[in-house]
Parts: structure tokens; C-alpha cells; sequence
């Protein structure tokens, strides 16, 4: 079994951060999970990239015998790029950067994909979705998207229920 395969197994959920809906893996739980593993393990961070007054950072973290590179803007608790951040919100971003180039090795690559239990975990099933269950749901975006809160309603659905809804929440952004 390859290294990246055994890694993608390990259930992370109780090393979760949770801010906002949002999903954060601890990024010391991750470098002493990777060193535990890897011992020979290291990691480097790049000149952060500007965009227009906001900035992206980059994380290289090799190990396995292998360079994986992330890269992160520096975010607000909203999810939203920071104009002119300051010193610990770059600070944050890297060390949440560091937790995402590790997660690219394996360990807890599941988070970035919206999930919050490990691939091989058993879990009850899930209800099928109805075209009612839909309808009710684009009732529900519509609602949203008149108090300026479509995406933060989206993003509350499951994602089975993205899924079904995407194309109309597109339309629904377009109308003005």
C-alpha cells in the first residue's frame, strides 16, 4: 500500500477547528502526525504573492520522498480575502497553508473536499433527495439571495443537495 493511501485512512475528525461552517485541521496536530510518520520531514514557506492589496501564501512540504506545494490567501473569518493584512493574519494563513501542503500527503485531504469523517469510516445512509426536497430549497435561495445571503445559505445545504441546486443558484446570481 502506498504511503498517500495509508495516510488518506487516518480519521482526523477529532483534530477539527471549527470557525464559522468553516473546517480547519490543527496544524500542529498535522506536523506531529507528519513527523511521527515521516520523521526526516520538512517544510518551507514561499515569498507570499500580492494581489492587487490582498495576499496569497505558499507552503512546500516535502516528505515521503515527495514536494507537495499549497497555497492559501490570507482570509477573514468569513472566508474573504483581507486587504492589507497584518503580521497574524499572514501568521494565520501559513500555519493554516502548512495544514493544507500536509493534507496533499494524506492526512486529512478529506477535509478540503467538504467532509468531515475519514473516506473508510462507515456511515448511516443518506435519505434520497425528492424534487419536493428541491423546490423547497430553491424557495429557500430565493429568500436568501433578496436578504444578500444566497452564498451563505448555499453552502448550508448538503452537498447532494448542492449538487441538485447549483445550476439554479447560478441563474439566481445572474438576476439582478
Amino acid at each position: 500500500m502506498s504511503k498517500y493511501l495509508e495516510l488518506r485512512k487516518i480519521d482526523v475528525s477529532e483534530h477539527i477547528e471549527k470557525k464559522n461552517n468553516l473546517s480547519y485541521l490543527s496544524w500542529a496536530w498535522a506536523v506531529d502526525t507528519l513527523l511521527q510518520q515521516d520523521p526526516a520531514a520538512t517544510w518551507e514557506y514561499k515569498e507570499p504573492a500580492k494581489f492587487g492589496e490582498t495576499l496569497m501564501v505558499f507552503c512546500s512540504v516535502s516528505a515521503f520522498g515527495k514536494t507537495m506545494t499549497a497555497q492559501l490567501p490570507v482570509m477573514d473569518y468569513r472566508n474573504k480575502a483581507i486587504i492589507n493584512p497584518d503580521a497574524f493574519a499572514v501568521n494565520t494563513a501559513m500555519q493554516r497553508c502548512l495544514a493544507k501542503a500536509i493534507a496533499l500527503h494524506g492526512i486529512g485531504l478529506y477535509i478540503y473536499s467538504g467532509e468531515d469523517i475519514a473516506p473508510d469510516v462507515t456511515v448511516k445512509e443518506v435519505e434520497p433527495i425528492t424534487d419536493d426536497d428541491v423546490e423547497v430549497a430553491k424557495g429557500q435561495l430565493v429568500l436568501a439571495k433578496e436578504a444578500g445571503e444566497l452564498k451563505e445559505k448555499f453552502f448550508k445545504f448538503s452537498p447532494q443537495m448542492q449538487e441538485r441546486l447549483r445550476e439554479f443558484a447560478n441563474e439566481l446570481k445572474k438576476v439582478a
